[in-house]
């Protein structure tokens, strides 16, 4: 499916079928819309997919840039749309009218809330917090923390640059082979749902082959 043509595609019952191993789907993206409507186009197409499939979003709560259209096209689509919004920032934007919103005392706590009420995570085209985000879940993952799926929605090449910096990691020994092919990648949004719903986590944690210390006394 292509993210421009704003069309949603027919149902694909197996895919229907896989979908119910996820009920809520985390979406991290910008607060702003970028300079390219591909962008928003795409934000509005990932919402109307979860809306389609049945699947809640989780998210920043806000009523702008793609965290807007995001959420209105879920919304609209007749999805649950949970937001979970920092004390200091609900008090400064707009927040989504037709869903519900949970506003807590900082970010730690809004990512802790937004993890425990998600069983997988998208990242959209964002700014650094959309990548702190996306990159404390990823990292969560790899410690073992939890066993949910991470993907980027890499809309007009957005992440290649990060995807290579990546690889780069991994070639100079930073990051397990088996985690980075952990990270979802595509730049369709119903592909990349299906590549979540066929993801199996890496064997083996990061610490797995360390032995514990035994300490000094």
């Amino acid at each position: 499916m292509s993210v421009v043509s704003g069309m949603i595609p027919d149902i694909v019952l197996c895919l229907h079928s896989a979908m119910n191993k996820m009920k809520s789907i985390c979406v991290f993206c910008g607060s702003g819309s970028g300079g390219d409507p591909i962008f928003g186009n795409a934000a509005r197409i990932l919402g109307d997919l979860l809306a389609h499939y049945g699947l809640n979003l989780v998210y920043g709560g806000s009523n702008i840039g793609l965290m807007g259209l995001v959420s209105a096209a879920v919304r609209d689509g007749g999805g649950k749309v949970t937001g979970v919004i920092p004390r200091r920032i609900a008090d400064k934007v707009p927040v989504q009218e037709g869903i519900t919103v949970e506003v807590v005392p900082g970010m730690h706590e809004r990512k802790a809330r937004m993890y425990e009420l998600s069983d997988a995570f998208i990242a959209l085209p964002g700014g650094i917090g959309t990548l702190e985000e996306t990159f404390e879940a990823w990292t969560w993952n790899q410690l073992g923390y939890h066993v949910k799926p991470v993907a980027l929605l890499n809309i007009n090449g957005y992440f290649d640059s990060l995807l290579s910096f990546l690889d780069r990691m991994s070639t100079e020994g930073f990051l397990r082979d088996s985690q980075r092919n952990a990270l979802i990648v595509d730049a369709d949004p119903e592909e990349l749902l299906t590549k979540m719903t066929d993801w199996n986590p890496p064997k083996g944690l990061k610490w797995d082959k360390l032995k514990p210390s035994s300490g000094s006394g």
